[in-house]
């Protein structure tokens, strides 16, 4: 079994980075258990997440191992998309699913420095690049939108000026930077790619899927950048992508017809 006896379950926050957790779980072919939340008026989680760990952040996984609650095992509370994807990974591979991380060591070289096989490097690198790096400016652009749509009227001119020179001044070339690093990186993939690790999907491109999509929607000139756009059309056509959408769709439906029943 491919959960290995464990009961996995997944707190889901819309609009938030658990969704490439839900799409993980889909690609390793893992029972779970999902709950969601909805964010409150003012964007923010709900406080209820607090209950689950104490940042009230999400993605969050719980994972209860076999025998929890025998005293030879203890539930295990993971949150940071990268944790968890590195600890879905040491348990919960199988044979079908092995390419989510690439092989570590070059034959002959295991255990040397520098001994690391191209794709494994990338993996790793990407692993925390997508958080570290990508996502960081696109956090920033969205605080930005956020002043020149919230500010009152009468210093709307102002704010628009400074949100202004933000962009053009720090937000614009750091774009530029990491869009055309990234273009060469699928242009120079291993096995020729198509993706950042070489010729399968990996958890790093699973992760690299938000800010992607995310830079596309604001920020990102698809025609000058043409191997991320085909690269994000692709991640959006795997199978476990579209489940994971399909689930949370589900999930909404139910809600809905639940509440309908509770106003009968």
């Amino acid at each position: 079994m491919a959960n290995k006896g464990a009961k996995i379950t997944l707190y889901w926050l819309e609009q938030s980075r658990s969704q490439r957790i839900l799409w993980l779980l889909e690609e390793l072919g893992l029972e779970y258990d999902l709950q969601t939340f909805k964010r409150g008026p003012n964007g923010l989680a709900p406080a209820e997440l607090k209950q689950i760990h104490p940042l009230g952040k999400s993605p969050v996984i719980r994972v209860e191992p076999e025998g929890t609650g025998t005293g030879t095992a203890q539930p295990l509370v993971l949150a940071e998309s990268g944790a968890i994807v590195e600890y879905l990974l040491d348990h919960f591979l199988t044979e079908e699913t092995a390419h989510l991380l690439p092989k570590k060591w070059v034959d002959g070289r295991e255990g040397q420095v520098g001994g690391e096989t191209e794709a494994w490097t990338r993996y790793r690198y990407f692993l925390h690049y997508n958080e570290g790096t990508l996502m960081t400016f696109l956090i920033i652009q969205l605080v930005l939108n956020k002043i020149k749509s919230n500010s009152p009227f009468f210093i709307k001119p102002i704010a628009n000026g400074i949100v202004s020179s933000v962009e053009s001044s720090y937000l614009r070339p750091n774009y530029d930077a990491n869009f055309a690093f990234l273009e060469d990186q699928l242009a120079t993939a291993p096995e020729g790619g198509p993706y950042l690790c070489g010729a399968q999907l990996t958890a790093a491109d699973i992760l690299m899927s938000l800010p992607i999509q995310a830079a596309l929607l604001r920020v990102l000139d698809s025609e000058k950048y043409p191997r991320l756009v085909a690269y994000a059309e692709r991640l959006r056509g795997h199978e476990a992508y579209q489940r994971a959408i399909k689930k949370i769709e589900e999930v909404e439906v139910m809600h809905h017809e639940d509440r309908l029943l509770g106003k009968l």
